[in-house]
């Protein structure tokens, strides 16, 4: 028998809280058979028993703790003491455990493998590891899994941080080898600041490259071994959320969720650590690695922050994201755009930063305050997000006063951060590891084409625009001329055959998508400058216009992800059929999303998608 346990308030809310989702202190079933599933008293409850006699739990206070003592009464103290024993664990233990266990999964989007990480934490503190590919600059929303590394740490575990540059060039070469060195070390000290920025401490972390294992001969014979029993439709499926998606993908992208499931065992975890994004890749590990003869890991995930858009927040969507190391005017101006529409609390980026961040990091058990003018209220103080949440949801809360304490708040959190970069080697290893993108002069083509007659989506100037005018084609039935509003100083005026389609009234004022930079061409005796793309189906005849995101302005600029950093052409030359070949590969999914080579159409405010005309081309 244990020693004799202390039963302090604390101890005693913590059991209360475990016996509310089971019979006993430990779910421990003695039938192998699945047919029968019901846990038994052990030791430990004999040891809590006993440190409560004279002193039982009542219900108004610890309601299930009641319920548990009056069913331990029902048995004779020598069946109490005859209960099985348990190795390792002492009733202090079991608090401690499920104290740890709270730590970790709060504020997670879903976790797998809760079994495998209630075993470890029997005998000894979890191992987990977190990888990041060393792309794109970090932003705001690293302060996400940021916020869940700290409560690992807070939690006991031991966490490795792998810098994932062999995966950066894999991933469709995002950072090419010259400039992988460089970001790397960037991203080093990016992540060290935010942890600094939230209170984390150093010391008690692990950093790993991943090129300084991940070049050796064994890892190398594992990644062909691994090779040799997925299938490309596995490997493909697996990297769909977080590899770019191409049409003909590279090898490289199929051998990507590969190494990141070896990276597992190579890091000797007990669970890997990543946004609900990479549940796939989760999900592949878990069937793939026990088939090499390795442990399968338990995997925790994070929710993914909407952006300012209300999309994901992305390194390659300036308008949706802030930078690390953007100042305190850009953070305003920034935050003055952000979508953030009254009593929206589903696709609201602010809100969600403040739920995983700073009321759990920042403000760490404070009040989180914003701040208004007597005559506008006063202040309001929030003590829980859910107060918050509320108050929002309920419109009590303006979505300005909101902006103007995130900003109050994010500027604490970035003020480390932008002072830890402000000298002059880490100013020039910015420079080089993110040099400006180089000038295209329009009509060239992408980047990537130096210049060449490539033929990539960049070259395509597409627009959101809306209908201020239309009226039917004087000489042609099916066809509507239209005065559309694309940003600029007067509309376009543009001719689409569309009567048969779309009812007069339905056009005006509508948004819609346009190919702006074809060369004008007169349709019946009226100049069109511009096409309005729409998702078309001859068999059945179907057309509808391409839909823009919600709160989408006239003038937005729509992308191809994966091509969004290069300037379109002036004006597409018809005799080089650039409209023609491009207009090839240019789809509607089997869900609506408009596409190229299974590329999103993109602006900052989100997808563009058909509402009914799935699965057709985009003329």
């Amino acid at each position: 028998m244990s020693s004799r346990p202390t039963t302090s308030v604390s101890s005693l809310a913590t059991l209360d809280q475990i016996l509310a989702h089971q019979s006993y202190l430990l779910a421990l079933d003695p039938s192998p058979s699945p047919l029968h599933q019901e846990d038994i008293p052990t030791q430990l409850d004999q040891d809590l028993f006993e440190a409560l006699a004279g002193n039982p739990p009542q219900d108004q206070y610890r309601p299930h703790l009641a319920r548990w003592y009056r069913q331990l009464q029902t048995f004779s103290g020598e069946e109490r003491r005859n209960f099985p024993a348990v190795p390792n664990v002492t009733l202090d233990r079991l608090v401690d455990i499920f104290n740890k266990m709270a730590l970790i999964v709060r504020n997670l989007q879903e976790y797998l493998g809760e079994d495998r990480i209630d075993e470890v934490l029997k005998t000894r503190d979890l191992k987990i590891y977190w990888g990041t590919a060393t792309t794109g600059k970090p932003h705001i929303a690293y302060f996400v899994p940021m916020s869940k590394l700290a409560d690992f740490l807070n939690a006991g575990c031991e966490v490795t941080i792998l810098f994932a540059d062999l995966h950066a060039y894999l991933d469709n070469m995002k950072a090419p080898w010259e400039l992988l060195k460089l970001r790397t070390e960037y991203y080093e000290h990016a992540i060290k600041g935010m942890l600094e920025s939230i209170g984390v401490p150093l010391e008690k972390l692990k950093f790993v490259r991943g090129t300084e294992y991940q070049l050796s001969k064994e890892y190398t014979l594992d990644v062909y071994r691994l090779a040799s029993l997925v299938t490309e439709h596995d490997a493909r499926k697996a990297g769909a959320e977080v590899v770019k998606q191409v049409q003909h993908p590279l090898l490289s992208g199929l051998l990507y969720p590969g190494l990141q499931a070896l990276d597992e065992h190579y890091l000797g975890c007990d669970a890997q650590f990543g946004g609900v994004d990479q549940r796939k890749i989760f999900t592949y590990a878990e069937k793939y690695l026990p088939a090499l003869g390795f442990a399968k890991r338990a995997h925790i995930m994070n929710p993914m922050v909407p952006g300012l858009t209300g999309a994901k927040m992305s390194s390659s969507e300036e308008d949706s994201k802030i930078d690390l190391l953007d100042t305190p005017a850009a953070v305003k101006k920034k935050l003055k755009k952000a979508f953030c529409e009254p009593g929206n609390v589903t696709d609201n980026g602010i809100l969600s930063f403040c739920k995983y961040v700073i009321f759990p990091v920042l403000l760490n058990g404070r009040d989180f305050v914003i701040e208004r003018k007597p005559e506008n209220g006063g202040n309001s103080n929030f003590s829980q997000y859910e107060e918050l949440h509320e108050a929002f949801a309920a419109e009590q809360v303006h979505p300005a006063d909101l902006k103007g304490a995130v900003e109050n708040y994010l500027n604490q959190l970035l003020a480390p951060i932008r002072k830890k970069f402000d000298t002059p080697d880490l100013k020039a290893l910015t420079e080089k590891a993110y040099p400006p993108p180089a000038k295209v002069k329009p009509g060239k083509g992408a980047a990537t084409a130096g210049g060449t007659d490539d033929i990539v989506p960049s070259r395509l100037e597409i627009k959101i625009g809306k209908i201020v005018e239309v009226s039917k084609h004087p000489d042609a039935e099916a066809l509507y001329i239209e005065k559309i509003d694309l940003g600029e100083a007067v509309p376009r005026t543009i001719v689409s055959g569309l009567v048969n389609f779309v009812p007069l009234e339905e056009m005006q004022d509508r948004l819609v998508v346009v190919l702006c930079n074809l060369k004008p061409a007169k349709l019946k005796g009226i100049e069109s400058r511009g096409m309005v793309l729409c998702a078309s189906r001859d068999e059945p005849k179907e057309v509808e216009p391409l839909a823009a995101p919600v709160g989408s302005e006239p003038g937005d600029k729509v992308f191809v992800e994966g091509y969004e950093d290069t300037q379109p052409d002036e004006q597409l030359n018809p005799k080089k059929k650039v409209w023609e070949k491009l207009a090839v590969d240019l789809k509607t999914s089997s869900d609506g999303k408009a596409q190229w080579q299974s590329n999103n159409l993109m602006t900052s405010k989100g997808g563009i998608v058909s509402m009914k005309v799935m699965g057709a081309p985009i003329k």
